[in-house]
C-alpha cells in the first residue's frame, strides 16, 4: 500500500498527451469510475472508491425473473415470478417456500393488507387472487389483459391497474368491483396513495401522473418526457418522489406474451451496458417533444415474438427522479441518458433507486448528489423494498432475492473500463492515490489486448509489480487495470485516483493527395522572372490646343506595355497524423527522363508551395511531397511517408506561327498558316481582321490535336485599303503563338 504524490495536473480529467511523449490514462473522478465494474466496491459522490456493504443472497427461486416483492407485517417477504406465474414466501431466517402457481405465466403485481392478507395479480389474462388459509380463491377479473399494481386502502378497498385500456377498478369484495377512473393512456403502470388518502396513478406511454380524489375525478400532478411512469414514493408532508424510465411496461408485456407460447424453460437474461450518470444540478433536461410510444401486446394471448429489449434512442434521457413538491412544482434530482431506473424507496434524508445496468444501486442524497452503494452485476435489480433498516433487493438474474448490508464488507473489487491508447502502446506505471488516514491493502492488476472488448485473446491478469507500480502486461492498443481492497481491522482503503503511463507506438504520417495548378502570380509573392520596365520611358502630355508640350528628348516617344505577372505553378498537398502530429514536409522534383530526386524545398510547414513555371523547362515532371513527424518525436522514433504526383506537363513556350502570301479568289481572301509546338499539342485557333472580335478557325484536317497544324484562314475581300490579319493558336498549356499579315 502506498500513497503517491501527484501534481495538480493528475486532478484533471482523464488526459493523453501527444505522440511525442508519454501519455496519461487517468481517472479520479465519479463519471470516470461510474463507467467500470462493481463488486463489492461502492463509488461515493465525490469520486472516491471503498468498500461497500455487501449484498448477501437471502432467497434463490430459480426462475427467470421476480416482478413483484411486497414485506407482510410479520416481516416475511412475497415474491411473484416470471414466465411461470410462481408466488413465493421467504421468511425472516431465508427459508422460501412455493405458495402457489399460477395457470398464468406472469405475476406481475403483490399486495398485502395489514392483516397479513395477501393479494397476488396475474396476467396476460388478468385475474387478482386472494390468499385465504393457504390457498389461492379468485377475488375479482377486470376483464382486461394486464394487471401491474395493486394497492389497499384504509378502507380495505383493493384498487387495481390495469392494460391496455389503462382503467383502474376499485375491488370492495370478492367480485364486487367497478371502473373508478379511465386514464386514456394504454396501461396504468403503478399506484400509490399519499399522505391524505388519495389514490397516485402513473401511465404509459405518455408518463402522465395523476391524483385521483373521487370516481371518474382526477388532477394531473405530472406530464413527464418520459414514456412510463415506474414508481411513486409518498413522503411526509405530502411531498412525492417518482421515478420514469424509457419504457418497461412494453418489455413486460412482450415477454408476458412470448411466455404464453414458450416453453417452461425460457430465461431471461439482461445484457450488460456502460454506464454514465449525470446529476440533476449539473445535467439540463431533454424536452422530448415527441414522446416514444411503447410498443403495444398484441391482439392474439399466444404470440411468438421473443422478449423484446428496451428501445435505447442514444443522447436521450431514458429515466429520470422527479420530487414532486406539495405546492405541485416538480424537480428534476436525477436523470440518466444510459440507465433505466426499475424501483424506488425512501429513507430518511435520501432514496434508494435500482437500475438495469449491472443490477445497480444507488443512494440519492437530497442534496442531490448520487452514490453509487452496490452492484449485483446479475442484470436489472427489479424491486426493493425496506425491511427495517436493512434494503431487500429483487434481481432479475434467477429470480434472486438480496439483501444490502449496514456495514463495508471486508473484501471488494473493482475493474476499470477500457482504455484504448489509439495504437499499440509500450506501458509504463501505475500509479494510485489513496486518502489520507485510510488504512487497508489494495493490489492492482492489468490486462491487455488489441480488441476492444476483452476477450480470450487478451492477456491473463498479472499484478502490478509493488510499489514500483510496473506493468507487466505485453505491449498492445487496450488496457484495463482491476484493482482489490481488502479491510484491516476497523481500517479500509479509500481509491481517489489511478493513472497508467504508456508510450504510444507512433503511427507514420499519410500524404492523401497532391495537386499542381497554374496561376497568375501576384506582385507580393512572386519575383519577376527579369527586372520590371517602367510604364512609360518619355513624358507626353497633350493640350486641348493641339500642341505638344516641350518634350525632354528629341524623336517620337514610345509607350511600352508592361508584360503581366508571369505565370506560376502550385503545389497543394493533404496530409494528417493519426497521433495528430504536427508534420513537416520537403518538396522534390524530378523530369520524366530523369533518375534523381532534386529538393525544391524543406521544413516547410504549410501544404502549399508556389514556384515560377519558367523555372522549369518545357517537358513532363514528377512531384514528390514527404511528410515527416520529427517535430513532434524523438529522431529514433520520428516516421514519414511520402507520394508522388501524376506527372504534369510544363509548357511555357508558345506554338511557333508562320504565316503563308494572301490568295484572292473569287472575292475571298486565303492566307495559309503553320503552327507547331515543341511540348504541347495544339488545341484551338483564331483570327481577328482589323483588331475585330476573334472569330475560330478549324484545322486543314478538321481536328486540332497535334503538336503541329495547317490552318487556313477565308474571308470575304475586304473594301480597298490596308488591313491587317492577326492569327493565334493556343498549345494545351494555354500560351499563344501569333502571326499577322498585312492586305494591300
Amino acid at each position: 500500500m502506498r500513497r503517491m504524490l501527484l501534481a495538480p495536473a493528475f486532478f484533471l480529467a482523464a488526459a493523453v498527451s501527444m505522440a511525442s511523449g508519454t501519455a496519461n490514462w487517468e481517472m479520479n473522478s465519479y463519471q470516470d469510475f461510474l463507467r467500470g465494474r462493481f463488486n463489492g466496491v461502492s463509488l461515493s459522490r465525490d469520486g472516491k472508491l471503498l468498500l461497500a456493504p455487501p449484498l448477501a443472497s437471502v432467497y434463490a427461486s430459480e426462475q427467470p425473473v421476480i416482478w413483484s416483492l411486497v414485506q407482510a407485517p410479520d416481516g416475511s417477504l412475497y415474491a411473484g415470478t416470471g414466465h411461470r406465474g410462481r408466488v413465493y414466501r421467504i421468511d425472516k431466517s431465508g427459508k422460501g417456500t412455493l405458495l402457489w402457481t399460477s395457470e398464468q405465466p406472469e405475476v406481475f403485481a403483490l399486495a398485502v393488507a395489514p392483516n397479513g392478507t395477501l393479494y397476488a395479480a396475474t396476467s396476460p389474462n388478468g385475474r387478482v387472487y386472494r390468499f385465504e388459509n393457504g390457498k389461492a380463491v379468485e377475488y375479482f377479473a377486470p376483464g382486461e389483459r394486464y394487471i401491474w399494481a395493486l394497492t389497499l386502502a384504509p378502507d380495505g378497498a383493493l384498487y387495481v391497474a390495469t392494460g391496455d385500456q389503462g382503467k383502474i377498478f376499485r375491488v370492495t369484495g370478492p367480485g364486487k368491483g367497478e371502473v373508478y377512473y379511465e386514464t386514456s393512456q394504454t396501461n396504468v403502470t403503478c399506484l400509490a396513495l399519499d399522505g391524505e388518502g388519495r389514490l397516485l396513478a402513473g401511465t404509459e406511454p405518455n408518463g402522465i401522473l395523476y391524483r385521483i380524489t373521487a370516481k371518474d375525478k382526477a388532477f394531473t400532478l405530472y406530464d413527464s418526457n418520459l414514456p412510463e411512469i415506474r414508481a411513486i414514493v409518498p413522503a411526509p408532508g405530502g411531498t412525492l418522489y417518482v421515478a420514469a424510465l424509457g419504457g418497461s411496461t412494453a418489455r413486460r408485456a412482450t415477454a408476458a406474451a412470448a411466455a404464453t407460447a414458450a416453453s417452461a424453460s425460457m430465461t431471461v437474461t439482461a445484457t450488460s451496458a456502460s454506464v454514465t450518470v449525470s446529476d440533476a444540478a449539473t445535467q439540463s433536461g431533454v424536452d422530448l417533444k415527441a414522446r416514444p410510444t411503447a410498443t403495444q401486446p398484441a391482439a392474439s394471448s399466444t404470440p411468438s415474438a421473443p422478449i423484446a429489449p428496451l428501445v435505447d434512442i442514444i443522447g436521450i434521457e431514458r429515466s429520470a427522479v422527479y420530487r414532486i413538491n406539495p405546492d405541485n412544482s416538480v424537480e428534476s434530482l436525477w436523470s440518466s441518458k444510459e440507465e433505466n431506473v426499475y424501483d424506488l424507496v425512501a429513507r430518511p434524508n435520501e432514496l434508494i433507486l435500482s437500475t438495469d445496468s449491472q443490477g445497480r444501486i444507488y443512494r440519492l442524497g437530497l442534496d442531490r448528489k448520487l452514490t453509487l452503494a452496490a452492484e449485483s452485476g446479475e442484470g436489472e435489480i427489479t424491486r426493493l423494498t425496506l425491511d427495517g433498516g436493512s434494503l431487500m433487493a429483487a434481481v432479475a438474474n434467477q429470480g434472486r432475492i438480496v439483501k444490502l448490508g449496514l456495514r463495508p464488507g471486508d473484501k471488494g473489487t473493482y475493474e476499470s473500463p477500457v482504455h484504448d491508447a489509439g495504437t499499440v502502446a509500450r506501458w509504463g506505471r501505475l500509479n494510485w492515490l489513496l486518502e489520507d488516514g485510510a488504512g487497508g491493502r489494495v493490489r492492482f492488476e492489468t490486462r491487455s489486448g488489441n480488441s476492444a472488448r476483452p476477450d480470450k485473446t487478451w492477456s491473463d491478469w498479472g499484478a502490478v509489480q509493488g510499489d514500483s507500480g510496473v506493468v507487466a502486461s505485453p505491449n498492445a492498443r487496450y488496457i484495463q487495470w482491476r484493482a482489490t481492497l481488502v479491510r484491516d481491522g476497523e481500517k479500509t482503503p479509500v481509491i481517489e485516483g489511478v493513472t497508467v503511463a504508456y508510450l504510444p507506438q507512433n503511427t507514420p504520417p499519410v500524404v492523401k493527395s497532391i495537386n499542381v495548378t497554374p496561376q497568375v502570380a501576384g506582385a507580393a509573392t512572386v519575383r519577376p522572372a527579369t527586372p520590371a520596365v517602367a510604364a512609360a520611358t518619355y513624358s507626353v502630355t497633350v493640350t486641348d490646343t493641339g500642341d505638344a508640350a516641350p518634350v525632354t528628348s528629341a524623336g517620337t516617344p514610345t509607350q511600352t506595355l508592361t508584360r503581366p505577372a508571369p505565370t506560376q505553378i502550385q503545389i497543394a498537398w493533404q496530409a494528417e497524423d493519426p497521433d495528430g502530429d504536427r508534420l513537416v514536409y520537403a518538396v522534390h522534383f524530378r523530369g520524366e527522363e530523369e533518375h534523381e530526386w532534386k529538393l525544391i524545398k524543406d521544413n516547410l510547414t504549410e501544404n502549399t508551395l508556389a514556384l515560377e513555371a519558367e523555372l522549369f523547362a518545357d517537358g513532363r515532371y514528377f512531384f514528390r511531397v514527404t511528410a515527416s513527424d520529427r517535430l513532434a518525436n524523438p529522431a529514433s522514433a520520428a516516421r514519414e511517408a511520402e507520394l508522388v504526383s501524376a506527372p504534369v506537363l510544363l509548357d511555357n513556350t508558345p506554338p511557333r506561327v508562320t504565316a503563308g502570301a494572301p490568295r484572292r479568289t473569287g472575292g475571298r481572301v486565303e492566307i495559309d498558316f503553320d503552327a507547331a509546338d515543341a511540348a504541347s499539342p495544339l488545341r484551338r485557333a483564331e483570327y481577328s481582321l482589323d483588331a475585330a472580335p476573334w472569330s475560330p478557325v478549324e484545322a486543314a484536317d478538321g481536328v486540332i490535336d497535334s503538336l503541329s497544324e495547317r490552318f487556313v484562314v477565308r474571308f470575304p475581300e475586304p473594301r480597298p485599303g490596308e488591313h491587317l490579319v492577326v492569327f493565334r493558336t493556343f498549345d494545351a498549356a494555354g500560351n499563344a503563338g501569333l502571326a499577322k499579315v498585312v492586305l494591300r
